[in-house]
């Protein structure tokens, strides 16, 4: 009996370090699917961590033009850190591309940029919870300050993160 409770406590504590270290790595992919409203954290192809977002005004279809309020869809590298934001802390998400500009080059538009995963609104009124609910970024990804702090934490520069319809 004393060897079976050695063993299932042993096997209890290498599942436990095991789901821990899965939480610490850090992420080799984040994926936005706009349709649910999530971002997930991906390391070695397993979700770590998955949030609810908040968008821009029309999340549907991918960012055509600067101001349209949509965020962008397509396959990109979240490229730089701003520990200053307007909006609490920010991870630069490198659009527009190439294929970006040329769509907007041949609308005669300008496509925009300056699109990221970034904290709360301190101008709100409302809980930061409350903020979640509605879509209200200019074609950003908004997520609370506390888990502004979990992505920035486990998010490297120079991760990809593809952003889904």
């Amino acid at each position: 009996m004393k060897i079976f409770l050695t063993t299932m406590c042993f096997l209890f504590l290498v599942t436990s370090f095991s789901s821990l270290a899965d939480v610490l790595a850090k992420a080799d992919l984040v994926i936005v699917y706009k349709s649910k409203a999530t971002l997930e954290l991906i390391k070695k192809g397993k979700v770590i961590k998955s949030y609810h977002i908040a968008m821009g005004d029309y999340p549907k279809n991918h960012k055509i033009k600067e101001g349209d309020e949509r965020t962008p869809q397509g396959r990109y590298i979240l490229d730089y850190k701003k520990s200053d934001s307007d909006f609490y802390r920010a991870i630069h998400i490198s659009y527009p591309n190439d294929a970006d500009i040329l769509a907007a080059n041949a609308l005669n538009v300008s496509p925009g940029g300056q699109i990221m995963i970034h904290g709360q609104s301190p101008n709100s009124t409302i809980s930061p919870r409350e903020q979640q609910r509605y879509n209200w970024t200019n074609g950003c990804i908004a997520v609370t300050n506390s888990e502004m702090d979990e992505i920035w934490q486990l998010v490297d520069t120079g991760t990809p993160i593809e952003l889904w319809p």
